[in-house]
């Protein structure tokens, strides 16, 4: 097993579980950890995905699409125009309005609902606390050991934040736009034997003001982006084109973003956004589920998302799906991921861009090409299940 025993494992496990249909699914197929109740951090689109996916894998495995409970949080502003994914799950808990702080992304929050409602499990989707490394390990560390669906904290830390992953695909040798990070390769094995960035090597690719910024911009070559490794959604990135712009644009990446590590990246001009989608289990293995192109964006949010990539040559998109999956085992990746490229047609040659620690909301395209149910995956896999297990995994290989 990749993940260590502590991190995989929840609380619910075969050998303590009550007789239920899903038990015996999960201990024919290998696993350790049953899930028939799950907690859904998040609203909107993204409950009502999660809640139809699982849903339809369920009546098509047990005949039964309500095997599988699902706990809602709920703000009075969701309740009040009764939102579609209230009335889809099985229970609501009324959480607080305002900001997602004080409900979708409070970590504290979603395992105090999660303790009370007796969740086995919590979805969190994208966005609000999706990426927080903080939720997996407090959901590990809770008294019920719920289980986190998505990956491991240390997982996270390593490619979920845009400076480290950057730094890790360049120690596995995948080719990086140039950046203030140039040439910065160090990493160490953790205890679970999984890469992770050490804080002066992070700090050496971090632009700590906008000096520091305006050399290494200058050091790159005009024009370049400067980016939050925190920011996402067209939030935190600026493209600079001439030196006398640079302050100006540093300094709203910095207030769109506030806290966040900044680092500087070469422009790449007419380049292609090419993602793979990954997906990896709890014991070392990880494979690629095609790829999608999403490079009709507006103000870097993505509109238009196509599947299969067609722009790159196949033998060339399969080097990018092998240095993904070679990144994902690299740090003990678990569940569905997503690995960013720039691809330029004109060369045929490929960056990475990031990795997204989640599943992202275009997950849709992908399940059209492969005919793989990722949210069903996601539960899978949680319950420790490996890849060769899972029906739709083994017809699509």
């Amino acid at each position: 097993m990749t993940c260590s025993d502590s991190e995989s494992v929840g609380g619910n496990t075969v050998d303590i579980a009550t007789n239920h249909t899903v038990r015996d699914f999960v201990k024919d197929n290998g696993g350790h950890t049953v899930i028939t109740r799950v907690l859904i951090a998040n609203n909107g689109i993204a409950a009502v995905k999660e809640i139809r996916s699982v849903r339809q894998w369920a009546y098509a495995t047990f005949g039964d699409e309500r095997a599988i409970e699902f706990v809602a949080m709920a703000t009075p502003e969701d309740l009040k125009v009764n939102a579609e994914y209230i009335r889809m799950a099985d229970q609501y808990v009324e959480v607080p309005s305002g900001t997602n702080n004080n409900n979708y992304a409070n970590v504290e929050l979603i395992v105090d609902v999660a303790e009370r409602t007796g969740a086995h499990a919590v979805w969190a989707g994208w966005g609000h606390a999706s990426e927080n490394p903080l939720l997996p390990e407090s959901l590990r560390a809770s008294k019920s050991k719920v289980v986190f669906i998505g990956p491991p904290g240390s997982a996270m830390r390593s490619l979920g934040d845009k400076i480290s992953s950057t730094i890790v695909a360049q120690h596995a040798e995948v080719p990086t736009m140039p950046w203030s990070g140039d040439g910065i390769t160090d990493t160490r094995v953790n205890e679970a034997g999984h890469l992770e960035v050490p804080d002066d090597a992070y700090h050496a690719a971090t632009t700590h003001n906008m000096d520091e910024g305006l050399k290494q911009a200058l050091r790159i070559g005009f024009p370049v982006m400067i980016k939050a490794s925190e920011g996402g959604g067209g939030k935190g990135i600026r493209m600079v084109s001439k030196e006398t712009d640079f302050a100006s644009a540093f300094y709203q990446c910095q207030a769109e973003v506030p806290g966040s590590p900044i680092f500087i990246m070469k422009l790449a001009g007419e380049s292609r956004h090419l993602e793979v989608q990954v997906l990896a289990d709890q014991y070392g293995n990880a494979i690629s589920l095609f790829g999608r192109d999403c490079s009709v964006q507006r103000r870097h949010q993505k509109i238009i998302e196509e599947a299969p990539v067609t722009i790159a040559p196949p033998e060339t998109f399969e080097q990018m799906e092998k240095a993904a999956v070679r990144l994902a085992q690299l740090v003990g990746y678990v569940s569905a991921g997503t690995v960013e490229y720039l691809y330029t047609p004109a060369d045929d040659k490929f960056y990475f861009l990031e990795l997204n620690p989640r599943l992202q909301v275009e997950h849709p395209t992908t399940e059209m090409v492969s005919g793989v149910n990722l949210p069903a995956a996601q539960l899978l896999v949680s319950m420790g299940i490996p890849l060769h297990r899972i029906r739709e995994i083994r017809h699509l290989y």
